[in-house]
């Protein structure tokens, strides 16, 4: 797999300025397609980490920030893949500690199993058959799905399992390996155009 080129990463970034990829959720979407410099990283460390628990986001909206920090751009789009993984990662791990509570608060599962949804239901279902069969592997092919938001694999996850070294790992391939596919992705689509 080779990395996409610098001017396949700013054709990326024309589409996303003129609306040919939606990227707006409140402010929040602009301020990481806008980050730029070391500030712009914290940017990008901080959405990724509320995405891994409380907002129902794709995290691929990253790769399209231009941080400017006078890296090649091969240098910048590691430090994204490694800064959004490393966010998401620590952020999964909150999620895995209310997981756990969640799991001890007989009222917040009985509330969930009587809502609309049945969250919890779908979600056990779906993912006890993944987290049985692949064990913290399974999380991390989980989070290697591009396009779908991560907040509930890693819930259903963090009420399945108990280690969280093993949780925030699994986290944080998912979350590199899914950028990495995202760039691949792009490099493909880029190079037909």
């Amino acid at each position: 797999m080779s990395l996409p080129s610098a001017a396949a990463f700013a054709a990326l970034a024309d589409l996303a300025a003129v609306g040919a990829v939606p990227l707006q959720f409140g402010g929040l979407e602009e301020a990481v397609e806008t980050a730029t410099g070391w500030a712009g990283l914290g940017i990008i460390a901080v959405y990724s980490f509320l995405i891994a628990f409380v907002l129902p986001l794709p995290s691929e909206i990253v790769l399209f920030a231009p941080l400017q920090l006078g890296l090649p751009w091969w240098g910048e789009l590691g430090l994204i893949i490694v800064v959004s993984g490393a966010g998401k990662a620590a952020g999964s791990l909150f999620a895995f500690h209310l997981g756990q509570e969640a799991k001890e608060a007989g009222p917040v599962i009985r509330f969930l199993r009587r809502s609309r949804f049945d969250i919890v239901e779908w979600s056990e279902n779906k993912t006890i058959k993944i987290a049985r069969k692949y064990g913290y592997a399974g999380l991390a092919m989980a989070l290697c799905v591009p396009g779908f938001p991560d907040t509930l694999s890693i819930y259903a996850f963090s009420v399945l399992e108990e280690d969280y070294v093993k949780f925030a790992l699994a986290t944080f391939t998912g979350s590199v390996g899914r950028l990495v596919l995202w760039e691949a992705g792009f490099e493909a689509i880029l190079e037909l155009v």
